[in-house]
Parts: C-alpha cells; structure tokens; sequence
C-alpha cells in the first residue's frame, strides 16, 4: 500500500495540515486516525471540521466525542461524523451507532479505528500519528489502497511538514 510521512513540528502544523485537507475531502470519504492517547488525532479532527463548518460561515464548538462516541455537523451540503470509539470493547458495537451508513453518506472521522475490526472501510485513508520522543513534534504516516487518495493528496511531500 502507499504510504508518506511527515513531520508535524507542533500542534499548529497539525492543524495546517488538516485544513489544507479538508476541501479535498466529501461524503464517502472515511479518514482513520490511529495513535495513542495525546497524539493529535482530535487535534487533526477539530481543525478539519472547523475549516469545514467555517467555509459554510459557521462556527460551532468542535467538542471531543470521547463520551457521546459520535459529535456530526453539516456543513452545508456535507454532513461530518466525528468519531472517537476508545471506549468501545467489541466491534459489534458500532452498529448501534449507525456508522455503516454513515460511511457512504457522510465524511467520518474516525479515532481508534482499531475498535472497528474488520468493518473498516477498505478505501479508508489511514492517518497514524506517532509522537516524537522529545518536544510537541509528531510523525504523521497516511497510508491508503484505494487509488483515488494518491491525486488528492499530491499536495503533501515527503520531505516538507505541513505549513
């Protein structure tokens, strides 16, 4: 599968990164965000979905969804899904979330995807971030299968960090 790294020196160029993806993004799109707890993977979400919310004249708080699972907004004609399945112990779970429609009709942002098992979308764009041993830096690996994700994220370079 492809795959590229990045390195995202601070909180502030995690969220560059993610309001540089957000117009590339729609209904259908699944982004699986993996890391441990503090990594940015909420911090990535709610910069995606203010950018969204704010290209509509919207602004809404973004709150984590540790506790209700699922947060969703419309962004005019897109609806979100913002995701945060820790707390879930068995895969079965989420289907009492309504997530499987969701995955076509909506984008869905999805942290700990892990809970997901086998119903994760093959065509899910995986994003894994990985603290730095030192310092607020992150390394940031998307990898995908689906060909339709290497055109739109021609925008990023191995070499560059987001900014």
């Amino acid at each position: 599968m492809p795959s590229l790294t990045l390195r995202l020196p601070a909180p502030d160029d995690t969220e560059a990164l993610a309001r540089r993806l957000a117009p590339r993004l729609g209904a259908g799109d699944v982004l699986a965000l993996s890391g441990p707890i503090g990594a940015g993977k909420s911090t990535f979400a709610r910069a995606l979905i203010k950018h969204l919310l704010a290209a509509e004249g919207l602004d809404e708080d973004v709150p984590s969804p540790t506790f209700t699972l699922v947060q969703s907004y419309q962004a005019g004609a897109l609806e979100i899904w913002h995701c945060d399945l820790y707390r879930l112990t068995h895969a079965d779970e989420v289907l009492e979330l309504g997530l499987e429609a969701a995955f076509d009709d909506a984008l869905c942002l999805v942290e700990w995807p892990d809970r997901l098992g086998e119903d994760l979308p093959a065509a899910a764009l995986a994003l894994d971030f990985a603290p730095e041993a030192a310092g607020e830096a992150r390394a940031l690996t998307l990898t995908w299968s689906d060909a339709g994700w290497g055109p739109r994220l021609s925008f990023l370079s191995e070499t560059t960090h987001a900014d």
